[in-house]
């Protein structure tokens, strides 16, 4: 009896995951899983103990219902990739296996690790999957056969794409003949923190309901909600696409169920555009290898000097600006590990704009806090908010904190939710409370604004154009 392996990474999944499906579509093989924890290499990669705890729960009910299939897990813990990589081989040879089947991930050290495995393995088969987007890097490319460099042009493209055919759904494989096995829990070894299972879906089947609610009560809607922190209008089902908990493919299944006009600009639509962003920087990250080493896409911003600020950089991750709107956002990401989309916006805006701190500084803490933590997302919204990145926008695109805050959380009750040494300033005042406080000659349990926006706007403005000539 040939041996099929499957080893998980970044697909906590049993339904619509290519690689198990691949591996289970012979009857007569017998099937593994592999699950291999690299609790340095996370440390290195600054991973965040909120998501690390997500990833244990949907690991042992991933384990649960393989088990369930008569699929066993085997769990390994190796330091880091480099070390994982014996580790692979190690099971390979001890179980005898002929195939190994795994899903693509597209960031550089995981390709390079991929690629190690492959070639330490020359007599077994193995096959990879683009399983985390909906369409694989360079499928969707210019008339010239390149990458797009800016969104707008790929996601039409893209459209064109998905409408010429969609991708399909693998449907979970069917229970093997051995029949059930027993699973022990696993615990990784790595810093955890609780999150809240009631935000985010603690297993699949959790995973594929809140898909469900969404696209049936709020996608239509989603583009009047989305930008408004107040209103649970977002799906919060990043965290589940992060970890592999839930496919793009099902997103994008279960949407044009409810929404058939999302793919020609009807109900929906505006949900979908951010599955399509999220697509353009995964296939960016692919063929931009050097996004994952900490540089600019624009390579003249590399000339911006930045300020070295620590006590300024302390006061914007404490939520301490003197700025609510900015702290709020700040205050809620350390709380639960999660940020609404409009507000990474404003306060990667604050931090780099106003502040004039390096966009690496607030990518990297960013990701040590998010539940939701993926390096090409965070990498893309973060240099879209520098000026750095693809974005067809210019640098002198400056959100100003308290015109966001009035216009987006207009009565102040996001505000006061995570704020609450503001509860007593009156509505109209909410977005600058010193302004008010001064004049009532009220104390306030609140700091004052650590810097003057318009003076830090034209700062920046000019230290933008300093290393765009330099």
């Amino acid at each position: 009896m040939t041996t099929h392996l499957v080893w998980f990474r970044a697909d906590l999944r049993v339904h619509d995951n290519l690689a198990l499906a691949a591996a289970c579509r012979r009857t007569n093989a017998d099937v593994k899983a592999l699950f291999i924890a690299t609790p340095q290499q996370w440390q290195q990669h600054e991973m965040a103990p909120r998501q690390a705890a997500l990833i244990n729960v949907h690991l042992n009910a991933l384990q649960q219902a393989l088990a369930e299939k008569g699929i066993p897990l085997i769990y390994r813990e190796a330091d880091d990739f480099a070390a994982s990589v014996q580790e692979v081989v190690a099971v390979c040879d001890s179980e005898n296996v002929s195939h190994l089947f795994y899903n693509y991930q597209y960031e550089f050290n995981e390709r390079q690790r991929d690629a190690a495995v492959e070639k330490a393995l020359p007599d077994v088969a193995c096959q990879g999957f683009d399983d985390s987007v909906m369409l694989a890097p360079g499928s969707v490319m210019t008339g010239n056969h390149e990458m797009y460099k800016v969104f707008t042009p790929f996601k039409n493209a893209f459209l064109r794409r998905l409408k010429e055919d969609l991708p399909e759904c693998v449907a979970a494989p069917r229970a093997r003949e051995s029949g059930a096995i027993n699973a022990k829990p696993i615990t990784l070894n790595y810093p955890q923190q609780d999150f809240d299972d009631t935000l985010f879906a603690a297993d699949e089947t959790r995973a594929i309901a809140q898909l469900r609610h969404f696209c049936q009560h709020l996608a239509a809607q989603y583009e009047q909600q989305r930008d408004f922190p107040a209103i649970e209008g977002t799906s919060r089902l990043s965290a589940c696409l992060a970890i592999g908990a839930l496919s793009p493919r099902q997103c994008l299944h279960r949407l044009l169920a409810e929404c058939p006009q999302a793919l020609d600009g009807g109900p929906g639509a505006v949900w979908l555009n951010e599955l399509i962003w999220r697509e353009f920087y995964r296939h960016l990250m692919t063929y931009n290898p050097s996004l994952c080493k900490h540089r600019p896409f624009i390579r003249w911003t590399e000339n911006v000097q930045w300020q070295d600020n620590p006590s300024q950089l302390d006061a914007w991750q404490n939520g301490n600006t003197g700025y609510p709107i900015v702290d709020a956002a700040m205050r809620q990401m350390n709380a639960t590990g999660w940020m609404h989309n409009r507000l990474r916006m404003i306060t990667a805006s604050f931090l780099v704009k106003d502040l004039l701190i390096d966009w690496r500084r607030g990518e990297r803490y960013f990701i040590s806090q998010l539940i939701d933590g993926d390096l090409a997302a965070n990498n893309g919204g973060w240099q879209w908010a520098a000026s750095t990145g693809t974005d067809a926008a210019p640098y002198f695109r400056i959100f100003n904190p308290t015109t966001q805050g009035e216009r987006f959380d207009a009565d102040g009750e996001f505000i006061r939710h995570w704020l609450p040494e503001l509860k007593d300033v009156p509505q109209k005042a909410i977005h600058q409370p010193w302004v008010w406080a001064d004049k009532q000659g009220v104390k306030l349990n609140y700091p004052r604004p650590i810097v003057d926006h318009k003076q830090a706007r034209t700062a920046t403005l000019a230290a933008y154009e300093a290393a765009r000539k330099g």
